[in-house]
């Protein structure tokens, strides 16, 4: 790890991930830091989506959402089998807000900022057809449009390879123990490893990328809180269960928020809620029974033959976000735009969305090389990834297992496939993940804990039952030797998994037993 540093990157998320490229490739010599695991944060417990943000129009937030749907325009184009069109079917219902006439005008504006038409209108008959599963008495028609999808923690893996494919080096479970000042000004930080070890890190320039952790260190520089946590809640249901073909809006009885189901990763997932979040921001969030009441509650109103209950839930999954405080009493209604300050040396970055990363690492580029010219750094455009065409391993395979795999490993891809044990290139039972593909991330993608494997860098444990524990067996000759565990050590890591998985990704308590 490098002493001294053009630019310190503090924060393993998609946006902390995003600056760290977007300089790399610009000339500057970075180093990113991330005090858990990458994407461990709101990066890896995100609704999954890429989009253009339809309801921000109804806040009036034009330039937000023309930014919004522009980026997952580029992203569908530079990251295929990482980032997947998703249709969207909302029903228009009698007496029941959103109307048809207010729907379809927002859609052509939606539409219109994007530069592409996506938008369908069908009738009662033919919504029936498309979700026939959801409620028809007072149905009127419906309205459809396209956004995006993406396995978000794999996407912040995505971009940080291609970074550190510029020089970028990138190091997790290192926390930042205090910010080094001269003259009032942020120089660097002295940095602490998770086995003990301290170095300390001088840097032209620090950004701090943390997200709802950004007051932190803004505090510590005597600044006051801007920032509002919010957490969002999931549930996972299997497919058979709640069978959905594209993302279907489920309006809530109760108060008329939207809460959606939509296929991902061969389940359907449906969320989330909207609430504060006042507890330990390092404690990792879980979801509550009250989170899960009510949005079992909207599926159950808008499918109620399907007679889905606590017990078809294989998983559940809470993140929190970083919001803007407005001071606005409904969190929904505080903005999701990002803000860039500059305290005494110190760059923070915090608020915006996983659509827009990009742009806002671009962002926060241009206001540190306004406070430091001599970054010297080069404007020239780029795509958000890099292509990469297959190679003739990759291409001996069928396009949708090329693209998927070009999509997960990027320029790594064809490297997988050509050492890989050819009797584990098959899919898991229930997944589209190959047995393979565990010990090439447990050899390269700097795996500390069993849950940056399960959780993060594959998604078994939210969409395998009991967070995938009954596969640890097959799972431990494969990754044992890269990870270089002894007994002992796996024993500790199988232990403090079941643990996690048991408080943060299932059912709680309270309703286990309704379960049984």
């Amino acid at each position: 790890m490098s002493d001294s540093v053009d630019i310190l990157v503090i924060g393993g998320g998609i946006t902390g991930a995003g600056i760290a490229l977007e300089a790399a490739r610009r000339g500057a010599s970075v180093l990113l830091v991330e005090q858990k695991d990458f994407a461990w944060g709101t990066s890896s417990r995100s609704s999954k989506l890429v989009h253009g943000g339809l309801r921000y129009l109804r806040e009036g937030a034009i330039g937000l959402t023309r930014e919004s749907v522009l980026e997952r325009r580029q992203l569908l184009h530079d990251a295929p089998g990482l980032v997947e069109p998703q249709r969207f079917l909302i029903g228009h219902y009698r007496g029941r807000s959103p109307g048809q006439a207010l729907m379809r005008l927002g859609l052509a504006v939606y539409d219109l900022l994007g530069g592409e038409r996506h938008r369908h209108a069908v009738d009662a008959a033919g919504y029936a057809q498309l979700a026939p599963h959801t409620r028809q008495d007072g149905l009127l028609s419906g309205s459809g449009y396209l956004d995006a999808k993406t396995d978000d923690a794999r996407l912040v893996w995505r971009v940080l390879e291609e970074a550190r494919s510029h020089g970028a080096q990138i190091r997790n479970y290192t926390q930042v123990d205090q910010l080094i000042l001269e003259q009032g000004r942020v120089r660097g930080a002295h940095l602490r490893g998770e086995d003990g070890q301290t170095a300390d890190v001088r840097a032209r320039c620090v950004i701090s990328a943390t997200g709802v952790w950004a007051d932190r260190l803004r505090q510590s520089l005597g600044q006051a809180p801007k920032l509002r946590p919010l957490r969002g809640s999931h549930l996972l249901i299997p497919l058979w269960r709640l069978p959905v073909a594209q993302s279907i809006s489920l309006f809530h009885p109760r108060d008329g928020r939207p809460v959606f189901a939509y296929p991902w990763e061969g389940m359907a997932l449906v969320g989330t809620t909207d609430i504060d979040h006042p507890h330990d921001l390092n404690q990792e969030p879980g979801i509550t029974s009250d989170e899960i009441q009510y949005l079992l509650e909207a599926v159950q109103h808008t499918c109620p033959h399907l007679n889905i209950e606590v017990k078809d839930v294989v998983s559940t999954y809470a993140g929190v976000r970083p919001v803007v405080s407005s001071g606005a009493a409904d969190p929904s209604k505080e903005t999701r735009d990002h803000i860039v300050l500059n305290e005494q040396g110190l760059i923070t970055v915090t608020g915006g969305k996983l659509t827009t990363f990009r742009a806002i690492a671009l962002d926060t580029l241009k206001h540190a090389a306004k406070a430091h010219p001599e970054l010297g750094l080069k404007w020239d455009e780029h795509p958000i990834l890099s292509p990469n065409p297959a190679g003739p391993t990759l291409l001996k395979l069928e396009p949708v297992e090329q693209e998927r795999l070009l999509g997960r490993y990027g320029a790594r891809a064809e490297s997988f496939v050509a050492s890989a044990d050819p009797r584990d290139c098959v899919a898991m039972a229930g997944t589209r993940i190959w047995w393979s593909e565990l010990a090439w991330i447990a050899h390269h993608e700097s795996v500390r804990h069993l849950d940056d494997l399960l959780l993060r860098r594959t998604r078994l444990g939210l969409i395998l039952p009991r967070g995938a524990q009954d596969l640890l067996p097959q799972i431990k000759h494969r990754v044992q030797p890269a990870l270089q565990w002894d007994e002992a050590r796996w024993e500790h890591e199988c232990a403090r998994y079941a643990e996690l998985i048991a408080r943060c990704y299932s059912l709680p308590s309270s309703l286990k037993e309704r379960r049984a």
